[in-house]
């Protein structure tokens, strides 16, 4: 799932990419013309697609002779289903199925032919990065096009998006190949217009800062004991006022221990369930405090499922109101569908969606969604829970902490983008922000929760100016009043105020803190089940048992390209192996997909795995038959008896002897055929040495060698520029690795040098979908290749795989994405979080009996449907993005590149293969 599955997943996203190269010159042309265009018999009226309702997509066809052709649905379910409902018709590959989009068509051009046409693309293979259909996003108001990060048939359009569709060439980043025309040129009604009230710059206020220390001095001052806060007078804590001071002293001192000392007098049970769960421990909780008291667990690195002997996330989840008062027989505390019992103001509500998020677990729709109901017609939020429809007013500190909450949800931007507009108009020309919109003064609480919002939604300026009106109303004593004109300092003020005058957020403060806390292994595992400290990383079981599901893996045997096609992904169903073998976590679901590949088990479609490796045929290709054989490989059976094939037979006869002219064949003498990416060429390589074919494997080596970068790092794609990739890289270290001399251990260390330094803060890895697990999990298993050196970094890409595990099991494609499971992300996070090099992977399943064989042929797992979308390149069909798991980002595959990308798509391992490695350096012995 490296730069295969990312290929695949950007399938669509390279060719986006691509296309935009060759539509830059046709849509010169298009003008305008193309805002008129015909309709369609199954399209809904342009006019009825508007910002709030259905989504346009718009194709252009410039590089064919004609103009952007738009269509409607007012109620798309998928990208995919929006280009046929919209009037376009589309045709797959031979090797992919319909599912990667390789033509399309539009009877507003010339009578409806499909491009392109046969004589300039056959469809077999997918096509190369440098002409396919590419796949662009853009949300309401949004003025430029986003590279889509899913497939067409894994991306749901919201209210007001534009999908665009060009032909032409693209990087596997989507950073090339944008559209000739804006996403307003095709919005139906010509776009939207931004809103002229909103200012576009500050109120002109001087600089000034908080004096944050003493703002957290005062705060430690009114704590009893260092402790608590106890209100004058009285004896029992004022917990909601503790959970507070926690927040101000966070912001202060990061790493001091004042803050930790009160999280620690709220961790005792007493103190929990006096707060939290007034009604007794086992009853409902009041919803209020235990989110504050989960983003208190989450600032001070405790643990939100076990603070004061209570799992209060889960206690959160548990108690969500499923439907609205008066539908149905109530719910007690319950009053809409989506809100957490016992609350009654916004702020719990947003405080509950974030403690959620920043613990790793993703909060029911309906209770994001229901944040996004508050909304005033002015922009701003309610403090209110109300019901649709009722009376509402924006106030800044409402609109400051939700803004956050869905900021930290994704997915909803039109509603940050009115709130963002909404703050910026409400900011008074002191820089401050009022309490309620009828005054005209400011208030401390408000404007430090506005100048949060702005400054996390990167309005810097907006939120400077905000800090500098409490710098000039911070009192001698350092702390901030209830409003502009009070001269006694509170808590409640002064809390907020700290965290802004800190530069930093609600959410950034109690984020999940990626510092590594153990050093992971570095012995490899052969067969026993993969078992990393507690803590250390994602749940490996829980990610088995996903990828295991029979809801996905289709009576045990392949993934499909997408639901109830029937269609076998069969690069997504080596991956979801791979994955299995690494973790030895259910050897029985593994057997299942050994054995239906190996006897030439078909899918719903009829097909065997060899019509994905096109074994036997002129497109056979290297990348396909080396992840094939190295499937065999890893878990005992015959590369050379597999399927019924000799796929290391196929693979040798494949290494191209000179480049020729034939499309995506043969880049270079030693490249196998077709071929089209560092990925692929790398599987292929590791599958003839750890056959002992060394030799045979010469000249695929010195090429795979010959494209390492100065910097240590691969390339994406082969035989047309692009650029260093995470996944390519670790790809081809490990390829290397397996190779004992001087020079190949000098390129693996290079390598996996170059891998460190392309680390995110938060421990991620760049990819093609953003911040991606995919890449992460790859760079974990190149890392792997040095365990020692690199313990610490591998330790923090694991926390940061972790962070993207649900409660399903599976993982998101990319931090801050849409949210969910995809299949091939989970593939490949749940292999590579072992850190078993692919060279390595070894899984004895002698022991395993046979699966029961299905009755039948093996069934779609619902009703055919439309096919999904794939990544272009080698993998095709091995790498769609179906429901099951998003393909690439725009049409399917990035030709070539991203093609390979796709098909890297799995395995794991910690330091295993460096430590094989240094152990064949010591003994001489064969790789």
């Amino acid at each position: 799932m490296g730069t295969e599955q990312q290929a695949q997943r950007h399938a669509g996203t390279r060719r986006r990419f691509f296309s935009l190269v060759t539509a830059s010159f046709l849509t010169l042309g298009a003008g305008v013309a193309f805002l008129t265009v015909p309709g369609s018999a199954s399209a809904d009226p342009i006019e009825q697609c508007t910002a709030t309702t259905g989504a346009v997509v718009a194709v252009d066809f410039g590089p064919f002779g004609g103009k952007v052709e738009r269509g409607c649905d007012t109620t798309p379910t998928t990208g995919y289903e929006l280009l046929h409902t919209g009037g376009f018709t589309t045709e797959g590959t031979v090797h992919d199925g319909d599912g990667f989009i390789c033509r399309i068509g539009n009877g507003a051009f010339d009578s409806g032919t499909q491009y392109p046409t046969p004589a300039k693309e056959d469809c077999v293979l997918t096509p190369q990065a440098t002409a396919y259909w590419s796949y662009w996003t853009a949300s309401p108001g949004q003025k430029s096009w986003t590279y889509s990060s899913l497939g067409a048939l894994a991306r749901t359009p919201k209210p007001g998006d534009v999908d665009a569709w060009v032909y032409g060439g693209t990087d596997v980043g989507g950073t090339s190949g944008k559209p000739g025309f804006s996403p307003d040129d095709v919005r139906a009604g010509g776009g939207s217009t931004p809103d002229p009230t909103v200012p576009t710059a500050p109120p002109t206020v001087p600089a000034g800062s908080v004096d944050v220390a003493a703002a957290t001095r005062w705060v430690t001052g009114k704590l009893t004991d260092g402790e608590r806060v106890v209100d004058e007078g009285a004896t029992a804590p004022n917990h909601f006022l503790t959970t507070e001071a926690v927040f101000a002293l966070k912001a202060g001192d990061p790493d001091g221990p004042a803050a930790k000392k009160v999280a620690d007098f709220l961790a005792a049970p007493a103190q929990t369930d006096a707060y939290a769960y007034p009604a007794g421990k086992d009853k409902i909780p009041d919803a209020t405090a235990a989110a504050r008291l989960a983003l208190v667990a989450e600032a001070t690195g405790k643990d939100p499922r076990a603070f004061g002997g209570h799992d209060l996330l889960g206690d959160l989840l548990t108690y969500v109101c499923p439907r609205d008062i008066g539908d149905g027989e109530n719910v007690e505390g319950c009053l809409t569908k989506g809100d957490f019992r016992t609350t009654g103001q916004s702020e719990a509500q947003a405080m509950a969606v974030i403690a959620l998020l920043n613990g790793g677990v993703t909060p029911p729709a309906d209770a994001v969604n229901r944040l996004t109901g508050l909304q005033c017609e002015d922009g701003g939020f309610t403090s209110i829970l109300i019901r649709s429809g009722e009376w509402c007013d924006s106030d800044a500190n409402s609109t400051g902490l939700i803004t956050l909450a869905l900021k930290r949800a994704g997915g909803h931007d039109a509603a940050v983008r009115k709130a963002r507009g909404w703050l910026k108009k409400s900011q008074l020309a002191t820089g401050a922000w009022p309490s309620a919109g009828y005054l005209t003064t400011g208030s401390p609480a408000s404007t430090a929760w506005a100048a949060q919002a702005l400054r996390a939604l990167g309005d810097e300026a907006f939120a400077d100016a905000g800090v500098s009106w409490l710098s000039r109303h911070q009192f001698p004593g350092a702390g901030f009043g209830f409003e502009e004109d009070d001269t006694e300092s509170r808590l409640f003020a002064t809390a907020p105020a700290a965290v802004a005058g800190a530069r930093t957020d609600l959410v950034a403060l109690t984020a999940k803190k990626t510092t590594p806390p153990t050093t992971p292994p570095v012995t490899p595992p052969v067969t026993p089940p993969v078992t990393p400290p507690a803590g250390d990383g994602p749940d490996l079981r829980k990610g088995s048992a996903y990828l295991a599901d029979h809801s996905r893996l289709i009576q045990g045997r392949y993934y499909e390209s997408g639901p109830g096609t029937g269609f076998a992904d069969y690069g997504l169903t080596i991956d979801g192996a791979y994955a299995l073998a690494a973790t030895g976590r259910d050897d029985s679901a593994l057997r299942g997909i050994v054995d239906f590949l190996d006897k030439s088990g078909k899918d719903g479609k009829g097909r065997t795995i060899n019509d994905w490796t096109l074994i036997g045929t002129k497109y056979a290709g290297g990348g396909s038959l080396g992840k094939t054989a190295l499937l065999a490989e890893a878990v005992g059976r015959d590369p050379r008896d597999f399927g019924g094939q000799d796929l290391l037979a196929a693979l040798a006869k494949g290494i191209c002897a000179a480049k020729n002219d034939t499309p995506k064949q043969c880049a270079a003498k030693g490249n196998y055929a077709y071929a089209t990416s560092v990925f692929s060429q790398s599987l292929g390589v590791i599958a003839q040495v750890r056959a002992g074919e060394t030799a045979a494997a010469a000249e695929p080596i010195a090429y795979l060698k010959s494209l390492q970068e100065p910097s240590g790092a691969w390339p994406s794609l082969i035989g047309e520029a692009s650029g260093a990739e995470v996944d390519s890289t670790a790809m081809a270290a490990m390829a290397l690795d397996l190779l004992p001399d001087a020079a190949s251990q000098q390129a693996v260390d290079r390598a996996v040098a170059w891998l460190a330094a392309q680390q995110k803060d938060d421990g991620g890895f760049p990819g093609a979908s953003g911040n991606s697990v995919n890449s992460a999990a790859l760079a974990v298993q190149g890392m792997s290749l040095d365990g020692t050196k690199y313990a610490d970094r591998i330790a923090k890409a694991r926390k940061f795989l972790a962070s993207q595990q649900n409660g399903d099991g599976g993982f998101t494609i990319a931090k801050g994405g849409q949210p969910g499971s995809d299949v091939r992300a989970s593939a490949q996070a749940v292999g590579g979080a072992t850190g078993i090099s692919f060279g390595l992977l070894t899984r004895d399943l002698s022991g395993t009996g046979p699966q029961p064989e299905p009755g039948t042929s093996v069934r779609p797992s619902s009703s055919p449907s439309s096919p999904v979308i794939v990544t272009p390149g080698e993998s095709g069909g091995g790498s769609g993005s179906g429901a099951n798991g998003g393909g690439l980002a725009s049409t399917g595959v990035q030709a070539g590149g991203l093609g390979a990308a796709a098909l890297l798509l799995t395995l794991g391992g910690w330091g295993l293969t460096r430590a094989a490695k240094r152990r064949r350096a010591a003994t001489g012995g064969e790789a």
